[in-house]
């Protein structure tokens, strides 16, 4: 479509954007009578959340022959910003709309080594900036264009400028420096400033959106809070909040700007850093009432790093490819850190270029030759349902040796499914590799052999969830539970499993997984009673659920989501799953747990799902559906289903099931849809007592202060007097 050249088109040019929006709402609210104007909010009006906004997005670049940016998904708020993008996209240079990762790979790089005697993160970086100082280390993506290249001497030499300028404002070791950053060079130099400073980073996620910076805010203060952070490195939309933040965190004193700190007018001056020194604090994911910090050293990093890369021969000419939020353990460490260490290159790209078209990740995989790259089960998932067979005819993934799937449940079928969608292209099955891992654990703790196809385990369904036995079955046996091995445990770390007692359990016997191991955790910072639950002797609780076989690890499931009921398990994702599969029902969208009866304690199973139909009818015949696939696939029907509006059900911030805070929810009548939240004013006024004791204080020390200046005022002239007038020096 043409760039539109007067009032008329431009408003021909709306109203088609219009009949799109209104056709999107159609097909996700059926039943209603859909209205939107050019002012209309997506998210509060419409009722467009996150994911529908990528498909109206894909759907206006097919309508109008555009490529939006992808900023353009977490920024737009109104039809008229998307009018607006798509206006500035037609009137681009046709070079600016070609897509540009078909071009030429870059030139191979020469080997390096791996710096074996680090004793800590700043010490790998001095070491690759000293050896291979224009070695390329980041290749920054952004809406399919290289950004940046950043080699390792040029992050040394930012992240040391920034680090004087952490220690202009009284930044020591040991204190600890929050982050809530985007992917950028910005995240980069900042997160090795602070390190480099003997300080201990604290990432925090960032909203997708300005317009959320106050909800994620309230969520975050209470990590603020525990973590005891004298510093927060945010953008500048953040700022504001300054005050308001000070009175939850109460260390905190100033949010700045990654830009505040290349002001330092001094120079920087290294600590003395060892290996035993906390490197970062990992929270976990929704973190929000009892924050679990897990405490990291530069030890426990390396240690896991080392393991890691020898169970995948990792080497410097691999290249690792990543959508992954740097947030997040598997991001950070996995994909960042150890392609550091290696001299790996890293391509990286934010997750929101990801989300809003995940064709950029495999043609990054393709345009630079990727050989190791990560996703949890769900990436996977929307490359089959996003990559149409014209891009997928134009890939190679025939570099790809190892695509590791972790973070999250692994399903056979998406492995199963991508490997044979995606051979057209060169990928081999022998490339998939679930994975698994924990923060706790600084990462890695079990990877299967590179070059071998996944390993799924058929196991009878009854003889688990009654028996906790992991019966192998043929694959006759139609309803059979499947679990892919996670491969054996890393080099110099142990797991075993254990029943509620805590004896060891045999071979195919279902239990709790027990490790331990050179990057086991100290604990979670500021949180005694979480360390105390974590540990057994030796021992860590991973709370995971699963069985050995063949001295390979299966994993079955989470502790706290298994849901005992007259005397059987039942697995929620599995249910989860086949409720996500009912037309109607919101896929990923659903939340399976057991919540007590008031009336005589005993476990209901409780189902709440999300969906956008508002016809009673309509929501009868759901549950109706939804009744018939729970009592067929775990036997018994739940007590209670709850069809909820979107955005009700509780995630964390890399979307997997709050069951928990689902729970909670459910069981003190508070079920909500997410991001109607209060935001700002509640953020004031559940900080108002802290400000108001702050402000007390500073009232009272400004009379004190009056008080005592009066009381010299008083005496000084008597005294003057004394001194000036007594005839003998001992009397003055």
């Amino acid at each position: 479509m043409s760039t539109p050249s007067n009032t008329e088109d431009a408003a021909q040019l709306a109203s088609a954007l219009l009949d799109e929006v209104l056709g999107l709402l159609t097909e996700i609210q059926p039943g209603r009578t859909p209205r939107a104007g050019l002012d209309s909010d997506l998210g509060s009006d419409l009722g467009i959340d996150s994911l529908a906004r990528v498909e109206l997005v894909v759907r206006l670049e097919q309508r109008f022959g555009v490529q939006l940016p992808s900023d353009t998904f977490a920024e737009a708020d109104t039809p008229r910003d998307l009018l607006r993008a798509v206006l500035d996209a037609q009137s681009a240079p046709a070079a600016d709309r070609v897509e540009q990762l078909r071009a030429a790979p870059p030139t191979p790089l020469p080997a390096a080594s791996v710096p074996e005697g680090a004793a800590s993160l700043p010490a790998v970086l001095r070491w690759h900036a000293a050896q291979s100082p224009s070695r390329p280390h980041i290749h920054l993506l952004h809406d399919g264009h290289e950004q940046c290249v950043i080699s390792n001497a040029r992050l040394l030499a930012e992240a040391e400028s920034r680090a004087a300028g952490l220690q202009a404002r009284g930044v020591e070791p040991g204190d600890r420096v929050a982050m809530m950053l985007p992917t950028g060079e910005d995240y980069f130099s900042v997160f090795f400033a602070i390190l480099a400073c003997g300080a201990v980073p604290v990432p925090i996620y960032p909203p997708t959106r300005a317009s959320q910076v106050a909800e994620h805010l309230r969520r975050h203060r209470g990590i603020l809070d525990n973590c005891g952070a004298v510093l927060l490195v945010t953008f500048a939309q953040a700022r504001p909040l300054s005050r308001l933040l000070q009175a939850h965190a109460r260390r905190l004193r100033g949010v700045l700007t990654a830009a505040d700190l290349d002001q330092a007018d001094s120079a920087f001056t290294p600590p003395p850093l060892a290996g035993e020194d906390i490197a970062f604090l990992q929270y976990t994911s929704g973190s929000t009432g009892n924050p679990k910090g897990v405490i990291l050293s530069h030890a426990d990093l390396l240690a896991s790093i080392r393991a890691m890369g020898e169970a995948i021969e990792a080497a410097s000419d691999d290249v690792f490819v990543s959508w992954l939020p740097l947030y997040h353990d598997m991001g950070l460490i996995g994909a960042w850190l150890g392609s550091l260490y290696y001299g790996i290159p890293l391509v990286i790209m934010s997750p929101l270029d990801f989300l809003a078209r995940p064709l950029r990740w495999l043609q990054a995989i393709d345009r630079y030759r990727g050989t190791l790259s990560a996703s949890p089960n769900f990436g996977y998932e929307l490359c089959l349902k996003r990559v149409d067979d014209e891009a997928l005819a134009q890939l190679d993934l025939r570099s790809w040796r190892a695509a590791f799937n972790g973070a999250e449940p692994v399903i056979p079928a998406t492995l199963e499914r991508f490997s044979a969608r995606f051979a057209a292209a060169g990928f081999r099955p022998q490339a998939a590799m679930p994975v698994y891992g924990l923060a706790e654990a600084a990462l890695g703790l079990a990877f299967p052999p590179i070059g071998r196809e996944p390993r799924v385990d058929r196991v009878d369904r009854d003889a688990l969830s009654s028996r906790g036995e992991a019966r192998p079955v043929s694959p006759e046996v139609a309803d059979a539970l499947r679990f892919p091995s996670c491969g054996r445990v890393l080099p110099g770390y142990r797991v075993r499993i254990v029943d509620p007692a805590g004896q060891q359990l045999p071979a195919r016997r279902q239990g709790r997984i027990e490790f331990n191991g050179p990057s086991a955790t100290r604990g979670y910072f500021n949180n005694p009673e979480a360390t105390g639950r974590l540990r057994d002797g030796e021992w860590l609780d991973t709370g995971d659920l699963g069985y050995l076989a063949d001295d390979e690890l299966y994993l079955t499931g989470r502790v706290k989501d298994l849901i005992v009921r007259a005397g059987r398990n039942l697995y929620p994702q599995a249910l989860a799953a086949a409720v996500g599969d009912i037309p109607g029902i919101r896929k990923g969208c659903v939340a399976v747990f057991g919540s007590p009866d008031p009336a005589d304690g005993t476990e209901r199973l409780v189902v709440m799902a999300e969906t956008r139909l508002a016809d009673e009818t309509q929501g009868e015949e759901l549950q109706r559906r939804l009744l018939a696939i729970a009592s067929d696939l775990v036997g018994t029907p739940p007590e209670v289903i709850q069809l909820v509006p979107p955005h009700t059900v509780l995630k964390t911030s890399s979307g997997k099931i709050r069951r928990n805070a689902n729970r909670e929810a459910f069981e003190q009548g508070r079920i909500e849809p997410a991001g109607k939240g209060p935001g700002l004013w509640r953020l004031a006024l559940t900080g108002l007592p802290g400000l108001l004791r702050s402000a007390g204080r500073r009232i009272g020390g400004h009379l004190f202060a009056a008080w005592a200046w009066g009381v010299f005022w008083v005496l000084a002239p008597v005294t003057w007097l004394g001194v000036a007038l007594l005839p003998r020096r001992r009397w003055r």
